[in-house]
């Protein structure tokens, strides 16, 4: 007779009291064992002291932050499935959370129903995970049932929720489950044995899985994720990781492929909502700032100094804003595709010679060292939008410049691994502690301390940096420590 599964523990992380209480209700008539925590500090506790399988994690939360939480969760190596709780606000960073590991999401508000479609979804894929370990340990224990193993492992496989695509060394597909069938509208007769672009139309996806497939990405652990539109209403994103032999030889790729459609809609949404807000605003912005300058002009020496800093202070706050307004659109811009000029030839390291040359000035204002490091030999060209590059670089070594003491020294060093242009932006100043850098991208963000509380800015200029690198099909990482200084890398592809 088969034993009852114990009931698995699931723990809800939310700073909002409804939340917690009513996902408490629903989800313990579900024959499973609820926990809650209203913060992440207190969900880490709950964690490390109960068997917990499933965790429903809001992303916002005062103190550590759900993206925080999510981080320490993936290092603990256990087998915990976390589902992000997002707002509205908050959509990009649950992209970002799915991306980072995170199993699924549910948007905020939602029903019962909703809630119970995840956990049970989650539930599943744990009983599956079960499953497969168990036809795996007993494929150990004896040869005679290998068939029955990989038949069974084949139907846990096709009734995954994710769509599933595993190819050879030549790209070519050896396994496809009914959910990428479904996903990518292929005939229910579609044969497998030919190469992946017989099936996935995406030229950069096909690509990144032929680079998968043959090994060239064997010693890498950042395999980007490729998102790409079935139609025009439907969106996928596609995670990919090479399948290594024994002696870590490369034999071919596996590709989980996820519906994301509904997280495309809703940042769509709340793009469109800052731009309308934002373009409302601007323009009644523009005329009180304009007034207040021509009233201090007015009365230039009939005011008392008081009267004078409140005025000034004015007019410096209304000009803070309309510069955070022209970065919302900027980044509403950047996320609707529009950004990108017709791409041209660049030569790099005499774009950021320009750069530097023009930043030299505020540089040597602060007494500070500026200089480009790029090697003898002419780099490849790069085909993109200058205008993108320069606000890139302009913004990366301002913020260097910024954040780094009287006297300190910022290196801006370019070269090339082969397929990338690869530029650094160093600098010897303040520095970022590791738990901040994960923020750092986030908009609105700054890092606020004794050395830093006194620099202006709006909090977007990373957040620009960083939309405008993807559109270019490149990548950013940032080292730091504190006191000892920040390095930037941006990687550009080769035209």
């Amino acid at each position: 007779m088969q034993s009852t599964p114990d009931p698995l523990t699931v723990l809800v992380v939310d700073d909002e009291k409804g939340i917690r209480d009513g996902s408490e209700r629903i989800i313990s008539r579900m024959d499973c064992h609820v926990l809650t925590a209203k913060n992440g500090e207190e969900g880490l506790d709950r964690i490390a002291k109960n068997d917990v399988a499933i965790v429903l994690l809001d992303l916002k939360m005062p103190g550590i932050d759900g993206m925080e939480v999510l981080k320490k969760i993936q290092g603990m190596e256990r087998d915990i499935l976390v589902i992000v709780i997002t707002g509205f606000a908050t959509i990009e960073t649950a992209i970002e959370a799915m991306k980072r590991g995170a199993y699924d999401f549910i948007p905020k508000p939602f029903e019962p129903d909703q809630l119970r479609i995840v956990v049970n979804r989650a539930r599943e894929k744990i009983q599956l995970k079960k499953e497969a370990q168990n036809l795996e340990r007993q494929r150990r224990q004896t040869l005679a049932d290998l068939g029955m193993e990989q038949s069974r492992i084949r139907t846990i496989i096709d009734s995954l929720p994710t769509g599933i695509v595993v190819t050879d060394a030549e790209a070519r597909v050896v396994l496809m489950n009914p959910v990428f069938r479904r996903q990518l509208n292929l005939e229910t007769g579609v044969e497998i044995g030919a190469e992946i672009s017989a099936y996935i139309s995406d030229g950069e996806l096909c690509r990144l899985i032929g680079e998968i497939s043959s090994g060239c990405h064997v010693d890498f652990d950042d395999i980007p994720s490729v998102e790409f539109s079935v139609g025009e209403d439907r969106f996928l994103m596609a995670r990919g990781r090479p399948v290594l032999g024994e002696r870590k030889q490369c034999l071919g790729a596996v590709v989980t492929i996820v519906d994301i459609t509904n997280m495309k809609v809703l940042d769509r949404l709340k793009s469109e909502f800052v731009a309308k807000v934002s373009h409302e605003l601007r323009s009644p912005l523009s005329t009180i700032h304009e007034q207040l300058a021509l009233v201090i002009n007015d009365l230039m020496g009939q005011l008392s100094e008081s009267e004078e800093h409140l005025l000034s202070r004015a007019k410096e706050k209304t000009q803070g804003l309309i510069s955070t307004i022209g970065d919302l659109l900027d980044l509403s811009r950047i996320e609707s595709g529009s950004t990108q000029q017709e791409p041209k030839p660049v030569q790099l390291e005499e774009l950021l010679g320009n750069i530097v040359d023009f930043l030299g000035t505020r540089a040597k204002n602060k007494n500070q060292k500026l200089a480009l490091e790029a090697p003898d030999e002419p780099l490849p060209t790069i085909k993109a939008d200058p205008l993108a590059l320069e606000s890139i670089f302009g913004n990366l070594i301002t913020n260097a410049i910024n954040y780094t003491q009287e006297g300190g020294a910022v290196t801006v060093q370019v070269d090339t691994t082969g397929i990338h242009l690869r530029v650094r932006v160093a600098d010897n100043g303040f520095g970022i502690e590791e738990r901040y850098l994960d923020k750092i991208f986030d908009r609105f963000f700054r890092v606020k301390n004794d050395k830093t509380r006194f620099i202006t800015g709006t909090g977007l200029g990373l957040p620009i940096v960083k939309g405008l690198v993807e559109a270019l099909k490149g990548r950013i990482s940032v080292e730091s420590e504190p006191d000892k200084g920040t390095t930037f890398t941006v990687l550009l592809p080769v035209d």
